[in-house]
């Protein structure tokens, strides 16, 4: 591949993380707080890009000025073809625009361990009303600080379900340290008025009360708490899959 191919090819990537980085999509690899960067990133490559073809274009007009150097005795200059299997790189760079890919789901989350983590604090919560927390901030309240903010209170929790292979139903956000590669469910498993058919994958905002009652993940032995659930609602996939809770 020569220089104008290498550019076009930096041109595209470039391309391709910029519309991704103004859309949602960037959303299905990466968490929300990259943006920024990889915006930047983009940018770069788009320059990196034009500066290398008007480069290339400057030294092809300098070399068409000069004598035929390395040329045969004819003073013809030999030409070698690039492999035309090196426009292959191209296929990643369409799918990234053209498909977007699903956030990870109940098939992973089935079968990796939880990956709750004890918080480093809790933030305050409000004095009245249902508690709208993230999945991750009930876990951890629920398991490592027994439910001591959570106990009489009415929690609302948003996730997908998964089903183990004993038929327990959970509810799961994956939660990113950086993007998408890292992410590592933690679960909430479901007791009291579950809906009766429940699907894989089905987003869900469900209300109920904190519970002591907990188990233990038998994929790696990590704790997960229960809900007692008096009201479960369909919701659609929100706009972030992930949660970015993770470190708080």
């Amino acid at each position: 591949m020569n220089r104008q191919s290498q550019a076009a090819v930096l041109f595209l990537l470039g391309a391709a993380l910029l519309h991704a980085g103004t859309t949602d999509l960037y959303l299905r690899y990466v968490k929300a707080g990259l943006r920024p960067l990889l915006l930047a990133a983009g940018a770069v490559l788009i320059l990196t890009a034009l500066a290398t073809a008007w480069y290339e274009r400057r030294k092809t007009k300098q070399t068409k000025q000069t004598t035929h150097t390395g040329a045969d005795a004819d003073g013809h200059v030999h030409v070698h073809p690039e492999p035309r299997v090196s426009w292959l790189l191209i296929l990643p760079l369409l799918a990234l625009i053209l498909v977007a890919p699903p956030a990870l789901g109940s098939y992973s989350a089935t079968r990796t361990g939880t990956a709750l983590q004890k918080p480093l604090a809790y933030a305050a919560l409000p004095a009245q009303g249902t508690l709208r927390l993230s999945v991750v901030d009930y876990a951890g309240r629920a398991i490592y600080d027994h439910g001591r903010t959570l106990a009489g209170r009415q929690v609302q929790l948003t996730g997908f379900v998964a089903l183990d292979h004993a038929g327990t139903p959970y509810l799961v956000r994956m939660a990113l340290n950086c993007c998408a590669a890292d992410a590592q469910p933690v679960k909430v498993a479901l007791s009291g008025h579950i809906p009766p058919v429940l699907q894989p994958d089905t987003w869900l905002t469900v209300t109920g009360a904190y519970t002591p009652r907990s188990l233990h993940d038998p994929v790696n032995d990590g704790p997960i708490p229960f809900l007692d659930v008096t009201s479960a609602k369909p919701v659609p996939t929100p706009r972030d899959p992930y949660d970015e809770t993770w470190n708080n």
